[in-house]
């Protein structure tokens, strides 16, 4: 297996990139490679949903043992702080839109509303795990999508 892909899946499971580096790092690398562009496509929206069950199970099982680590509860803290402002906000849409505002929250494709940060607000807002991890899969799919069509438009405007 190629450095490049096995890059794309380690940016895919990072926090800050997600699907949103990894995918078109693992389209170009499917290209040079002469690979189905849906075959690693589906290999990191894939990857990228599967990494919702490990935030729910670290959430739930793991985060509260870390809190007595001081790095990481400082670290959480100053988290939880920017965090605040994100959740205040989607509070506010949740109340007339439900799970389709935490879908959509998620299919932005920008760093910071993926599926790490619908995981964490769905965790702390105390919503339902399995409307939530269909509500977040269903954001990461259209992210996926999205990033897709953009990355293969980039390509093709400068080649």
């Amino acid at each position: 297996m190629n450095l490049k892909i096995l890059y794309a899946i380690a940016l895919t499971f990072l926090p800050i990139t997600e699907l949103r580096i990894g995918l078109p790092v693992a389209i170009s690398y499917a290209i040079e490679e002469n690979i189905p562009i849906f075959l690693v496509f589906c290999l990191i929206v894939l990857l990228n949903i599967i990494l919702i069950f490990f935030v729910f199970w670290f959430l739930d099982n793991l985060h509260f043992v870390f809190l007595k680590f001081k790095f990481y509860r400082k670290s959480f803290e100053i988290f939880l702080k920017r965090f605040q402002k994100k959740v205040d906000k989607f509070e506010k849409r949740h109340e007339t839109l439900g799970f389709v505002a935490l879908t959509l929250f998620v299919a932005v494709p920008l760093p910071g509303t993926g599926a790490w940060t619908g995981c964490l607000l769905a965790w702390l807002l105390g919503l339902d795990k399995k409307k939530s991890i269909f509500s977040i899969a269903v954001g990461v799919l259209i992210a996926g999508i999205l990033i897709l069509l953009g990355s293969l438009g980039f390509i093709k405007l400068f080649s």
